[in-house]
């Protein structure tokens, strides 16, 4: 399969898939994304495109705080590097370029800011908002 560059609302939804299918057959992140979406897997894919076409295209596409659903998930250090490894394969397989290398980046990133925060709220769990 030839990699191309991640340019267009397409190629959004090409990763996006491609990743939610590795996802879902996952044996350490299966369980948590299917025990929490459901059968509301087309909702969430469709959000997911919308957030990364305002990441990564700047189609300004999603609104909403992409932390809150995340915040009581019983998810640690061993699934977000899991997360972060399937997102990276998928690229990968798929993408090359500047936009794909800014994916990857910004992944790193969020992965370790909701890291951080889900820590903090599972050791303050006054703190979290209901």
């Amino acid at each position: 399969m030839m990699k191309k560059e991640l340019t267009s609302p397409e190629d959004i939804r090409r990763l996006v898939d491609a990743f939610y299918a590795k996802v879902k057959a996952d044996a350490v992140l299966a369980g948590i994304f299917n025990e929490k979406i459901r059968d509301r897997w087309p909702v969430h894919l469709e959000k997911m495109y919308r957030f990364w076409e305002t990441v990564l295209l700047d189609e300004h596409t999603y609104t909403g705080s992409p932390f809150a659903p995340h915040a009581r998930l019983p998810i640690g250090t061993e699934h977000f590097d899991r997360w972060l490894s399937l997102f990276h394969e998928t690229l990968g397989e798929h993408f090359s370029g500047e936009k794909a290398e800014e994916a990857k980046w910004r992944a790193e990133k969020m992965a370790a800011m909701f890291l951080h925060k889900i820590h903090y709220f599972q050791n303050n769990p006054d703190k979290l908002l209901s």
